[in-house]
């Protein structure tokens, strides 16, 4: 592993923000389709279990966190996952669907309250047939199933138990669980990821309180939690996940791979970030922040203990690794998911330590932005910016910093908002998309040309699907869902048509039939 520390760290920052702001597009030709890939890449695309399943209290599934959270009316227009896009239903139309594209690959989650609907203890029949004949279904249209076990969903049932993942008893329950998914789905899935998101989940649930289980404390919390520390929880909830995902890998290895033939990682939230300016404070700012982010996980995933400045910050209230527990962490991957949408700039900022009170926010001590005087990092879509060479530079970055491990792009895609009142051939027109997933597409073909080990890459998300900032007034689909309609009807829409020709070359799939927007819009 290589430590990024003083100068080095000045130097790579600085090389890097320049290097990938410059290159995007340059080695890419206009024209370019998967046959610019290395061959046997990956392209598919994703959803969740909570987000697009629906059937919430059907055939034995009892509630996960999200339920109680959404029931509550805790989401905007008080919307809930009880339908989402009822993939439980129509599993066979959206598998049909990502075969007319040409995926090669689905990545997708398992609900763990609908196969253990109590945490552990008896299976449920219902939720374990759902998932073998979706997996069934994918592998009978040539499509790979890459599953999640985790997808920020734990059992409500263990929330009440133990308080979920604050409490270390959560460990053997998710080896537990991991366990039946492996024993009964290993012989046909190949790609397992352990917990999505293990450095997000926890500031959104424990530090700041706008997700389930809303746990906070004052003057930290986007809400008045009731209960809760920001100061010590997300610390607590993502040292148990790492033991968590380092056992359930450990137990996949020891007891499975071997005959299953799988590999098995964990998927990471991972912006990049730029330094506001050249200043060796807002430099230090920048590696801080990145070492915040994703060095929270991937330092013990490489080194077996978190980032040194992590632990100057936090001192005694982040947990530390037992030397049995450090050597089960480490190289517990054989690779890494990466979540990536978008890059930001970042500031020095220790206005936040001035006061006896801390948390996350003022542990990092950095200030984030989308522009600089007055400039815009980027295209601003809403509120998030889209910066295609940031996937270059977490991608150059990741490569430098810890020995370039196999990567599968988990997420990355484009929300649209206010949809709802526009007419269905505006909302299929969804040409920023296809810009998007355009641009991001060439800075990933440019990092892999630099080395990175890359090996495949989902959009997010196959269709319109319960997003869980703002429910159902983002939509991130390749295929629009009409939520007002009782047979949830789907549409392609032109980022659909054009993922599909992208991928046209692949000969063993059934591709949509155009992918000129102006032929399919008059059939609509």
């Amino acid at each position: 592993m290589v430590m990024l520390m003083g100068l080095n760290s000045l130097f790579l920052l600085l090389n890097l923000a320049a290097v990938t702001h410059n290159s995007l597009g340059e080695e890419v030709p206009h024209k370019f389709s998967r046959d610019d890939f290395p061959p046997g890449f990956i392209f598919g695309a994703g959803t969740s279990a909570y987000q697009v399943e629906g059937a919430a209290a059907e055939d034995g599934r009892k509630p996960s966190i999200w339920d109680v959270f959404t029931h509550a009316g805790k989401m905007p227009n008080k919307s809930t996952g009880d339908v989402a896009a009822d993939q439980y239903h129509k599993y066979k139309e959206d598998v049909k669907l990502a075969h007319d594209i040409g995926l090669d690959a689905y990545r997708f989650s398992i609900s763990w309250s609908r196969l253990l609907p109590d945490g552990r203890g008896a299976v449920n029949p219902k939720g374990l047939m759902y998932y073998n004949n979706l997996i069934n279904e994918l592998i009978s249209h040539g499509i790979q199933p890459h599953v999640t076990l985790q997808h920020l969903d734990p059992p409500q049932a263990l929330e009440d138990e133990y308080k979920g993942w604050l409490s270390p008893r959560i460990i053997d329950d998710f080896k537990g669980y991991a366990e039946v998914c492996f024993r009964e789905f290993g012989d046909r899935v190949r790609h397992w990821s352990t917990i999505n998101e293990p450095n997000m989940f926890p500031l959104g649930s424990y530090d700041l309180g706008f997700w389930p289980p809303q746990r906070c404390s004052n003057p930290f919390g986007l809400i008045n939690c009731t209960v809760g520390n920001s100061s010590t929880e997300p610390y607590i909830v993502t040292h148990n996940e790492l033991l968590a995902h380092a056992a359930a890998a450990r137990l996949y290895k020891d007891k499975y791979q071997a005959t299953q033939g799988g590999s098995i990682g964990i998927s990471i939230y991972c912006f990049w970030y730029v330094p506001y300016t050249n200043s060796s404070s807002d430099v230090a700012a920048t590696q801080r922040a990145l070492d915040f982010n994703s060095g929270w996980i991937l330092r013990p995933l490489v080194s077996g203990d978190y980032p040194e400045t992590m632990k100057e910050m936090v001192g005694s209230r982040l947990p530390s690794f037992t030397k049995e527990e450090s050597e089960v962490v480490k190289a517990s991957f054989d690779y890494i998911g990466l979540v990536h949408y978008t890059t930001m700039y970042v500031s020095d900022d220790q206005s936040r330590r001035k006061t006896g009170l801390r948390d996350y926010q003022a542990d990092v001590s950095v200030k984030f932005s989308v522009e600089k005087d007055g400039v815009p990092i980027n295209e601003l879509p809403g509120a998030t910016p889209v910066v295609p060479w940031g996937l270059q530079g977490i991608l150059e970055y990741i490569k430098q910093t810890y020995n370039n491990p196999p990567i599968f792009i988990h997420e990355n895609g484009y929300g649209s908002r206010n949809q709802e009142s526009m007419p269905l051939s505006k909302a299929l027109n969804d040409a920023s998309r296809v810009s998007y997933l355009d641009g991001y597409l060439r800075s990933l073909l440019n990092a892999i040309r630099d080395g990175s080990n890359t090996k495949g890459y989902f959009v997010w998300s196959l269709l319109d699907c319960f997003e869980v900032l703002n429910g159902y007034e983002s939509r991130f689909g390749l295929y629009h869902v009409d939520f007002k309609d009782q047979d949830l009807r789907r549409y392609p829409k032109l980022s659909a048509h054009w993922y599909s020709n992208f991928l046209k070359s692949n000969p063993n799939n059934k591709h949509l039939e155009s992918t000129s927007f102006a032929k399919y819009h008059s059939t609509v």
